[in-house]
């Protein structure tokens, strides 16, 4: 179903059945490389053939050419791909992913090349996670980074079938008054809207109630997604990484409340060398981290 909020001067879910499952991604091709693991079987159903995001950043030496593929490989199945824009300076501030580009001006160019792939095909693309939740880190580079953020939003304003929504955090983070400020900063108007809990495990129910406040904060005119891709049985505490006792959610889909529920996050990844993924890196997926989030041990 298209969600209930829908309207503008393109709708691109109309334009699309379902959303896409990355034949290559870490999940799947885990399962490629290892068909006879007992558990490939359950990984396959459970996590791999179901939709998520293809995540680009300074390892993505030619967005254009990286978007370009992905869009086409979705629209020739008719389905609606998710994308996710993860470099901008002082990604993660120097933590388990730190990272990003080395220099504004070299992320004005691969934003650049991001947005000139996306052509006129059908997408949702996610910005720059925690970027803005993590304004206040490196203060000296804050402003620089508002005008970074601005500049990826207007990248995106120029593509009008697709729908992009600047990350804002999650609902136990930002006071969504705060945060409504701060998107406002960066051209929330002039995108889709913002998105909710990526790579978090906070509730649904919550991140609505957050969504909600934040829009009625900006004016009422946005609208956001949710990443429910591991907030199955919710946070643990503030434990964020490989907590524990965590399980996937609801796969994507539309939504009355949000446009739609995504899986974000590639849901096996680690966040770090922390709590159930000691010794792996961020974005490593690994097939023990991948059956927690399915049973929910």
């Amino acid at each position: 179903m298209a969600p209930a909020h829908a309207d503008g001067p393109a709708n691109p879910l109309q334009a699309t059945d379902g959303f896409y499952a990355d034949p290559d991604s870490n999940s799947a091709q885990w399962v490629k490389d290892n068909p006879d693991a007992e558990r490939a079987p359950t990984i396959k159903k459970e996590i791999a053939d179901k939709p998520g995001a293809l995540w680009l950043g300074d390892w993505t030496a030619d967005p254009k050419a990286a978007v370009e593929a992905y869009t086409k490989a979705a629209q020739a199945e008719n389905k609606m791909p998710v994308l996710v824009t993860y470099n901008i300076p002082g990604r993660d501030c120097k933590g388990e992913s730190d990272g990003g580009a080395d220099s504004p001006e070299e992320y004005r160019t691969w934003i650049s090349q991001f947005a000139e792939g996306l052509g006129d095909r059908p997408a949702v693309v996610i910005l720059e996670p925690d970027a803005l939740a993590q304004y206040d880190c490196l203060p000296d580079q804050g402003p620089t980074r508002l005008e970074l953020l601005h500049f990826a939003s207007d990248q995106m304003a120029g593509h009008p079938n697709t729908w992009a929504y600047m990350d804002a955090g999650h609902s136990s983070w930002i006071d969504s008054g705060e945060m409504a400020n701060r998107l406002k900063q960066v051209g929330v108007e002039g995108i889709r809207g913002f998105a909710l809990n990526t790579s978090n495990y906070q509730t649904t129910e919550d991140s609505v109630a957050y969504g909600k406040a934040v829009n009625d904060a900006i004016g009422g005119t946005s609208h956001y997604v949710v990443d429910t891709s591991r907030n199955g049985t919710g946070p643990k505490g503030d434990e964020w990484c490989n907590p524990e006792g965590r399980k996937i959610g609801v796969p994507a889909q539309t939504s009355d409340d949000a446009d739609m529920l995504l899986w974000v996050k590639n849901v096996g990844d680690s966040d770090g060398d922390c709590g159930l993924g000691e010794g792996t890196k961020a974005g490593d997926f690994t097939p023990e981290l991948a059956m927690h989030l399915i049973t929910g041990e």
